[in-house]
């Protein structure tokens, strides 16, 4: 089934959306530090949510055969992100940890951290995100493994609801040889707890 494409609203649309939300919540829209509330918050979704304008094609396009014979494995962590809870509209923060294993071709490592950035600016669940990182990886760049880890702090748990401050949940995915051989799934989880 095709997805329902949307027709984007405009930019007065979405302020003047803000502008419902601050009267809905009991606040008086015209008092001084309101006025350029709407257009301040439009401007910042627009920033917050930039992933959405960006493409993994775009971000791993570019790869390299020269590796001068590399052939191990290739672990970026501690990679810091914000998101936003698509239930509720609310903070995910978190460091993201990837892994991968090379076939003959490697990818600039800033591009690994932009995937990362692309996927949190949208709306996410940390499931899927950690889901959306590998394939877009494993898709790309094609290797002979893939390894995402991803701790989060959920602020739709710690400010509301059970409101539960200072939790973590850890999402993982293995592709390849990190789901189909234990050994390397081990190696990968050592490095990253040994390297902190």
């Amino acid at each position: 089934m095709d997805a329902i494409v949307q027709k984007k609203p405009s930019r007065a649309e979405a302020e003047a959306a803000v502008e419902t939300l601050l009267r809905w919540i009991g606040d008086d829209t015209t008092r001084e530090g309101l006025i350029d509330t709407p257009s301040r918050v439009a401007a910042a979704y627009g920033e917050l949510f930039s992933g959405y304008g960006k493409s993994p094609e775009e971000v791993l396009g570019r790869t390299f055969e020269e590796v001068a014979g590399y052939e191990d494995i290739v672990l970026i962590k501690d990679i810091n992100f914000f998101s936003h809870c698509e239930h509720h509209l609310v903070p995910i923060i978190g460091k993201a940890h990837i892994g991968y294993l090379p076939d003959r071709r490697v990818v600039g490592l800033s591009k690994l951290v932009r995937v990362v950035d692309m996927y949190a600016r949208r709306l996410q669940t940390q499931e899927a995100m950690t889901a959306q990182i590998a394939d877009a990886i494993e898709t790309h760049l094609r290797p002979l493994g893939v390894a995402v880890v991803i701790e989060a702090e959920h602020m739709c748990m710690a400010m509301r609801g059970i409101r539960l401050q200072g939790s973590t949940t850890m999402t993982t995915t293995f592709r390849g040889s990190f789901k189909n051989d234990v050994n390397s799934q081990l190696r990968f989880m050592t490095m990253l707890r040994d390297s902190a």
